[in-house]
């Protein structure tokens, strides 16, 4: 779990060892965080990739904040069901939609993509359509906020950075010596953001 605060100081607020992304393992870590004061009163926007497992047990933990669904998550779904000859022009084009100045200005442009690709990659257009609302909920925060929270990708380099320090490694004894490796990461990236907070916030 990432958060950005209201004096623009990121941190990663959590991470817990898990086997799979089901909804009770979900459940656990998001409950887990409540216990410990992330109550919700203040929480604005939850972004998120499609996971539904996690989905499903944000409705019951912390059901009320807007939701933003991961845009570069969405893209790549969405090259998934086009043809290689079409892939970079239609995608070039859905970019066209987060790019937009307004939510307004982004569901007219999603049409324009909608009807231009529809007759030939309807399962692309669907997979857009389906979440529209939830792709476009970062338009109602401050304009400056929003190449910082219409996706995942903050979070996602961490991730990175942890894969690369336990793959190095290969094999650990036990689970609370992996749970040590990750936490030097996530205390190292934690003390950076502190001296760089986000503009704007």
């Amino acid at each position: 779990a990432y958060g950005v605060k209201t004096d623009g100081i990121r941190e990663l607020l959590h991470f817990k060892l898990s086997r799979s992304e089901s909804r009770t393992e979900w459940e656990a870590f998001l409950n887990s965080l409540y216990r410990r004061g992330l109550v919700g009163e203040a929480l604005k926007l939850v972004v998120t990739d499609g996971c539904k497992g996690l989905k499903a047990a944000l409705d019951t933990v912390y059901p009320y904040p807007e939701r933003q669904l991961c845009w570069a998550h969405k893209m790549r779904n969405v090259a998934n069901y086009l043809p290689k000859k079409y892939r970079e022009e239609c995608l070039t084009q859905a970019r066209l939609i987060y790019q937009a100045s307004s939510k307004r200005e982004a569901v007219r442009r999603f049409r324009e993509w909608e009807s231009a690709w529809q007759g030939v990659a309807l399962k692309a257009v669907k997979c857009i359509e389906r979440d529209l609302e939830r792709l476009v909920s970062f338009f109602d925060f401050p304009e400056e906020h929003w190449k910082k929270i219409r996706t995942t990708n903050a979070i996602e380099r961490a991730l990175r950075e942890v894969r690369r320090r336990t793959y190095a490694t290969g094999c650990f004894a036990h689970p609370e010596s992996c749970e040590r490796t990750i936490y030097a990461v996530v205390a190292h990236m934690n003390r950076k953001w502190r001296e760089r907070a986000l503009k704007g916030f």
